[in-house]
């Protein structure tokens, strides 16, 4: 699998190798630890399609923010384990993107969140996503 993941039809799919510093004296993954996992695999999924972040910012002043983070821990992982983060942008609302994501261990469901991100300009006010991010995320989108 590429280092930035693969595409299954709408789904992106990042792997993540769970190291001993991402884990808590007991050898399980510290729960914030997903929050970074799951930025990673946005991140990847929005590099694939060639939008990067420094170029969102050095060349249209946009970055996004996270407004709303629902998680909900299902198994533990730990150390050594081979995990994937399924991720899929869902809907393109005006400023905010609704992203669903979902970490295996194999067929084992680890953790599930749903996340709210929105387009903000460099003084921090939301603004309606770019026709280029429109352009480019409608085919993963389940609805344009």
């Amino acid at each position: 699998m590429n280092i930035l993941g693969i595409f299954e039809e709408r789904t992106h799919l990042y792997p993540v190798h769970i190291f001993y510093e991402d884990t808590d004296f007991s050898g399980v993954v510290y729960h914030a630890n997903y929050l970074r996992f799951l930025e990673r695999a946005r991140s990847s999924f929005l590099n694939l399609l060639g939008i990067t972040h420094a170029n969102l910012w050095d060349e249209h002043e946009l970055a996004f923010t996270i407004r709303k983070v629902a998680i909900e821990y299902k198994s533990p992982a730990k150390v050594d384990d081979h995990l994937v983060i399924h991720t899929t942008y869902d809907h393109l609302k005006g400023a905010r993107l609704l992203i669903s994501q979902s970490c295996f261990r194999e067929e084992t469901l680890i953790v599930k969140a749903e996340i709210e991100a929105a387009c903000i300009t460099a003084s921090g006010k939301p603004v309606r996503s770019p026709e280029f991010l429109k352009n480019e995320l409608g085919p993963y989108l389940l609805e344009s």
